[in-house]
């Protein structure tokens, strides 16, 4: 007889056990979130093969979200989009993110000092997103801006909030990762090792080789309870090359502390 492969438990199934999770609900969301950054128009069926979710069910669902708003509909293309009621939401968090406000300053004269990009992350399941980016001046600098979503365990940022988590929020938000994004949670397995073994020991997380972006991370805690955020400098792997992130480490770790003390002082 072949070994029995238990299914993967995550928080999402195990709150769906109970009575208070409206699925409806939840599905909505899928939809929503299935969007990926560098892609504006989404048929049914492609909805559908990333949500997992029945077509039919993808079609009431498309078109409740479009009747709210929530989705724009291209008769043409046979194919969705994110509406503008969806960005609003986003700005309405984002206005109430105080934090911002307070640490700007650092990451610019980082940003500026380094001829890199700065980014602030915070957790959300399996992936972190980016609350506040700052860009130096420089001709190359990353692409990614204020909403891009990195993986826990393929982007430095995203492995330092990782190694930062206690061992059952960490396995909840991998297994989180793993039944989301599977290739995701598999391509990230290399160098894993490495990389909390770098981030015990010198507080910083570095790129994986062969990466198209190179950049350091390190974490900070708002010292209110949250979870620590992620901070990282990077840029083009061609010029963010390991020797030069190496020199930029220590100012990254300088800054988060500056950063951390900045906000618990405004507590």
């Amino acid at each position: 007889m072949g070994r029995i492969v238990k299914p993967i438990k995550t928080p999402r199934s195990e709150a769906e056990e109970d009575r208070r999770f409206v699925n409806a609900l939840a599905r909505g969301l899928d939809v929503l979130r299935c969007f990926e950054r560098a892609e504006r128009w989404l048929p049914n069926q492609e909805i559908a093969r990333r949500t997992s979710l029945p077509k039919a069910t993808v079609s009431r669902l498309t078109y409740t979200l479009t009747t709210l708003g929530y989705l724009e509909h291209s008769p043409e293309r046979e194919m969705y989009a994110l509406g503008l009621p969806v960005l609003g939401l986003g700005f309405k968090v984002l206005s109430h993110f105080e934090m911002g406000r307070i640490v700007r300053p650092f990451m610019q004269a980082l940003a500026d000092e380094a001829q890199a990009a700065v980014s602030l992350a915070v957790r959300s399941g399996g992936w972190v997103v980016y609350v506040t980016h700052c860009r130096s001046d420089a001709p190359l600098t990353l692409g990614l801006d204020v909403g891009a979503r990195l993986s826990l365990t393929r982007s430095a940022i995203g492995r330092a909030v990782l190694f930062s988590l206690d061992e059952s929020t960490s396995d909840k938000a991998l297994a989180s990762l793993r039944a989301e994004a599977p290739h995701e949670w598999e391509q990230g397995q290399a160098g894993l090792q490495e990389a909390r073994e770098s981030f015990t020991r010198r507080g910083v997380v570095f790129s994986m080789p062969g990466a198209d972006i190179g950049a350091a991370a390190v974490t900070l805690d708002p010292g209110d309870g949250r979870e620590c955020f992620g901070l990282n400098c990077g840029g083009p792997a061609s010029i963010m090359t390991p020797a030069r992130l190496a020199q930029i480490a220590p100012r990254l770790l300088d800054t988060a502390n500056r950063m951390e003390r900045a906000i618990r002082s405004e507590n």
